[in-house]
C-alpha cells in the first residue's frame, strides 16, 4: 500500500470510531435517567446540588454524554487502531501490544471504579460538610460535581497504570525490579505526596485510603519487572 492508501485507510478507521462514538453519546443522551443516577449515586440523599448558569445543566448533560459515548467506543477504537497498526508488527510485536492495550484498559478501568466507589465518596461527604463558619453554608453546584468526578476518576485511572508502565519499561530494559526495590522509600514518599495532592481532602483517613492501594501496586510492579 502507497502512503495515501494508509492515510486512507486511517481515515476510514477515524471515521467508524467518531460514528460509534456519536450512536453511543445519542443513546446516553436519550438514556439520561439513568446514567445521571449512575453519575449521582455517590452523592447520596442528604446532598443537594445547584445549578447557577442558564445553559448549565445542558451542557452538563452533553459533556456527560459524550464522556458515557467515548468510554462506551474505547474498546471499539482500540480495537480499530490495532487492526489499522498491525499488519505492520511481527507476531512478537502483536502480542505485545494486545497485551499492552487489555491490561492498560483494564487497570484504567479499575482506577475509575476505585475512585468511583471509594475515593470520591469520602471526598464529597468531607468537603460537602466541612465549613470555616456555621453562618456559610455548603452550596455545591452541579458542574463542580462533575469536574471533581472527572479529575479524581482520571487521576486514579492514571495511577492504576503503574504496573502496566512498569512492565513496558522493563521489556525494554529502561526498568528492573532490583532497582525498584532499592527505592522503595523514595517510592513511598513520592506516593504520600502525589496522593495528597489529588485527593483535595485533608484527613489522614482519606490519604491513607489512597496511599496504601497505589503502594500495593508499586509491589506489584515490582513483581511484574522482574517477570
Amino acid at each position: 500500500m502507497t502512503f495515501w492508501d494508509h492515510l486512507d485507510e486511517l481515515r476510514g478507521v477515524i471515521i467508524r470510531c467518531m460514528v460509534v462514538t456519536l450512536l453511543l453519546m445519542v443513546v446516553a443522551f436519550v438514556f439520561k435517567d439513568q446514567v445521571f443516577a449512575v453519575i449521582l449515586h455517590p452523592k447520596g440523599d442528604d446532598l443537594r446540588l445547584i445549578n447557577t448558569a442558564v445553559t448549565g445543566q445542558f451542557v452538563t448533560h452533553m459533556m456527560v454524554s459524550f464522556y458515557v459515548g467515548l468510554i462506551g467506543a474505547m474498546p471499539y477504537i482500540l480495537y480499530q487502531l490495532f487492526n489499522f497498526v498491525a499488519p505492520g508488527l511481527y507476531r512478537q510485536e502483536r502480542r505485545l501490544a494486545i497485551r499492552l492495550v487489555v491490561s492498560g484498559y483494564v487497570m484504567f478501568a479499575l482506577g475509575v471504579l476505585f475512585s468511583y466507589f471509594v475515593i470520591f465518596p469520602f471526598t464529597l461527604q468531607f468537603l460537602g460538610g466541612y465549613q470555616v463558619s456555621n453562618e456559610v453554608s455548603n452550596l455545591i453546584s452541579l458542574e463542580s460535581y462533575i469536574d471533581t468526578l472527572t479529575m479524581l476518576s482520571l487521576m486514579l485511572g492514571v495511577l492504576f497504570e503503574m504496573p502496566v508502565v512498569s512492565w513496558l519499561l522493563s521489556s525494554f530494559g529502561l526498568l528492573s525490579a532490583d532497582v525498584m526495590r532499592r527505592q522503595r522509600r523514595p517510592a513511598l514518599l513520592a506516593i504520600v505526596v502525589i496522593a495528597a495532592v489529588i485527593t483535595p481532602t485533608s484527613d489522614a483517613f482519606t490519604l491513607m485510603i489512597v496511599t496504601i492501594p497505589v503502594y500495593l501496586l508499586y509491589e506489584v510492579s515490582i513483581l511484574v519487572a522482574r517477570k
